[in-house]
């Protein structure tokens, strides 16, 4: 229930997202109880899916993703998080070092 999409009709955040709190369009992505999670990786653009997450203003972020084992906390403090787009790079290094 934590991670399960609970937004009205089943939609993503773009729909409900006012856009000035992130670097991301939240295309794909829902939101459970407490927590962003990947509803579709592919309108999302995000290799993997299933995993939740969430931002800080200051940039920071943790990330969980139960199918691949990987838990991930980054601090920084860079005002306003829209400044520079770590949190999609810090994913795409991430899962771009998995070997299966």
């Amino acid at each position: 229930m934590m991670t399960r999409n609970h937004l009205k009709d089943g939609k993503d955040l773009s729909a409900w997202a006012l856009g000035l709190f992130s670097e991301s369009p939240n295309r794909g992505v829902g939101f459970g109880l407490g927590f962003a999670s990947v509803i579709d990786p592919v309108i999302a653009g995000v290799m993997g899916g299933g995993d939740y997450y969430w931002g800080g203003a200051a940039s920071t972020l943790f990330l969980v993703d139960p199918r691949e084992q990987i838990s991930l906390v980054f601090m920084t403090q860079l005002m306003p998080s829209s400044t520079y787009n770590f949190r999609a790079q810090l994913k795409s290094i991430i899962y771009s070092a998995i070997i299966d």
